[in-house]
């Protein structure tokens, strides 16, 4: 029996983490003076995508990815041994003996439940590496976004990451999450990485959906 050890080791997992500096209502600093008489400028953008498409968010992730890559073979090879050993005791469960039956049994059942410890603690492991590196660098991608809705002049941000947000419909044209991504790669300095074929494509936003008509 297959057992489900992946650690989801894609851009997409980042998706459930928890950004640092997540109220995108962005606040006003210390001793700011009032904000000009007028309609509210409105945006809207995917905080937590912007995190991830980043040049350095993409090296970042695709580095933890490498460092994990040994313990999920570790992981796949071990759950294929114990595939192989289940398969083998089935097939010759009517030739053995009782004491020979549970002997191997019980060697399989070892094994699985070092199989279970493994990939809990894999898991735990690329989890809390994963939180910490988005979190460190939402932080800083907030910053810039702060800077960059100052500069423009918006008076409101709403994140679209989630897929359950207030957001009911946007014009793409007030979607800002491009121009934030670039403005962070601008002043990061980090350059883009390198295309790899197969490679999976970093998240992207989903469209803010109309309610269904009645």
């Amino acid at each position: 029996m297959k057992r489900s050890f992946v650690l989801a080791l894609s851009l997409a997992s980042l998706m459930t983490l928890s950004a640092a500096g997540q109220s995108l209502a962005l606040p006003s600093a210390p001793n700011a003076p009032a904000a000009p008489a007028g309609p509210a400028k409105i945006a809207v953008l995917a905080f937590k995508v912007a995190v991830a498409q980043t040049n350095e968010g993409q090296r970042d992730f695709a580095d933890l990815q490498k460092k994990y890559a040994p313990r999920e073979a570790q992981l796949k090879a071990l759950s294929d041994e114990v595939d192989s050993l289940t398969k083998q005791l089935q097939a010759q469960a009517d030739k053995l003996s009782d004491v020979e039956r549970a002997s191997k049994a019980k060697v399989i059942d070892d094994k699985k439940k070092k199989l279970d410890r493994d990939a809990e603690d894999a898991k735990s492991d690329f989890q809390q590496e994963m939180g910490d590196t988005y979190n460190s660098l939402a932080s800083k991608v907030y910053d810039v976004l702060a800077a960059y809705v100052e500069q423009q002049g918006y008076t409101l941000v709403l994140d679209i990451s989630e897929q359950q947000n207030p957001v009911l419909y946007a014009d793409p044209s007030i979607e800002i999450t491009k121009p934030v991504i670039e403005a962070y790669n601008a002043k990061s300095g980090v350059p883009a990485p390198p295309a790899q074929a197969g490679a999976p494509a970093a998240p992207k936003p989903a469209a803010p959906k109309a309610p269904a008509a009645h």
